[in-house]
């Protein structure tokens, strides 16, 4: 009997591949005849790179510049000429300390850094993962690491950052790194927010970044400005493109000045671990991550993964440290039943702590009420 472990992370705990490692533990103990395949899962966001390395991806390691402009030591995972680039590694809110939130000068330049390092080895596919970014700076920064120039009213290049955009000027794409033209760039995004706007890429994610009430506005403005000249620039606007809004305007940079195509990062990234692959003669799926709550419904791994399983009828229940959805609005994506760490430990800080050995636990019950034939 085969299950398939597809869980993402548990923020602030533990990765995919230790929840998958933990729940595998606790389903052998339970049911030592059985077979468990451990396929982590991300949606785009932190763990991507992870989960295309336990495919057998492999890892090409790049020093870039971070968020706020310390060297960091990064990369991309590649197998015959795919990359996958996951900006949290480099451009990622996880690299800034609480005091140190830059968010009117943190900058998305190591993204492009790592895009271009890429493209110089010869990938001719590239996917980039959007999520949880540290800036709102509209991709500028990126975009400058790939060759572009954004230049002031002096003919200056402009500084990091996405307040200083509005003293942008101009912007040159001659010097854009000539590969682009010829590679597959995809935007790998679960969000469709549009750049600008009461639900754009300030006023929504900002905050998280460290942006008070007048930042917001104030980088509101200058992304408008910034967009003006993209405009300017290429005759397009696609500032109300869904998605234009990820990961503070880089999602808005890939689709108006690189070509990108986007696509829902689960999705991918399950095409990536072949997912649907390893269905054929599953007994059970377990999915999960740290929080099932409202955002789970909008795109997440776990959607994904029950969606997949439930084309190939095979059963999905989830794990989670909590759960804030309804067993019915769980069952209506197909998911038949949760396993909540605070199940078992009511104690915030001890389910954090104890998170893998209350997943075995967990994994036990899973055992136990899935997989009589098993035993």
């Amino acid at each position: 009997m085969k299950v398939i472990v597809a869980a993402d992370k548990f923020k602030g705990s533990l990765s995919a591949a230790e929840v998958g490692a933990h729940l595998a533990t606790g389903l052998y103990e339970a049911r030592p005849g059985i077979t468990v395949v451990q396929l982590p899962v991300a949606d785009g966001g932190e763990g991507t790179v992870a989960a295309a390395l336990s495919a057998g991806f492999r890892f090409v390691r790049v020093v870039a510049e971070g968020p706020t402009g310390q060297r960091v030591e990064t990369g991309y995972a590649e197998r015959e000429g795919v990359a996958i680039v996951e900006m949290a590694d480099v451009s990622g809110l996880c690299l800034v300390s609480g005091d140190q939130l830059a968010p009117l000068t943190a900058s998305s330049y190591g993204t492009g850094e790592v895009l271009k390092a890429a493209l110089d080895a010869g990938s001719r596919r590239v996917v980039l993962g959007v999520g949880g970014s540290a800036c709102t700076d509209g991709g500028a920064g990126m975009v400058q690491a790939l060759g572009a120039r954004v230049l002031d009213k002096t003919g200056r290049e402009l500084a990091r950052g996405g307040a200083l955009l509005a003293g942008a000027h101009q912007l040159k794409l001659d010097a854009l790194h000539p590969a682009l033209s010829e590679t597959e760039l995809v935007l790998a995004c679960d969000v469709n927010n549009p750049l600008l706007g009461s639900r754009g890429a300030a006023a929504v994610y900002g905050p998280q970044k460290g942006a008070s009430d007048a930042d917001v506005k104030q980088l509101d403005r200058a992304l408008s400005h910034w967009a003006d000249i993209v405009c300017a620039t290429t005759g397009t606007d696609v500032s109300e493109h869904p998605g234009a809004g990820a990961a503070g305007g880089v999602g808005y940079a890939a689709l108006a000045l690189l070509g990108a195509v986007m696509r829902p990062g689960s999705e991918l990234v399950l095409e990536l671990i072949d997912f649907r692959g390893n269905l054929g003669d599953a007994a059970l799926v377990i999915t999960g991550e740290g929080s099932l709550d409202k955002q789970t419904l909008h795109g997440k791994a776990p959607m994904g993964v029950a969606a997949a399983a439930r084309e190939a009828a095979v059963p999905v229940v989830a794990v989670a440290g909590r759960c804030e959805l309804s067993a019915e609005s769980l069952a209506e994506v197909g998911i038949r039943g949760v396993y909540a760490v605070t199940d078992l430990e009511s104690d915030p800080q001890r389910c954090m702590r104890d998170a893998g050995v209350l997943l075995e636990r967990l994994a036990a019950r899973i055992a136990q009420d899935w997989l009589l034939d098993a035993r």
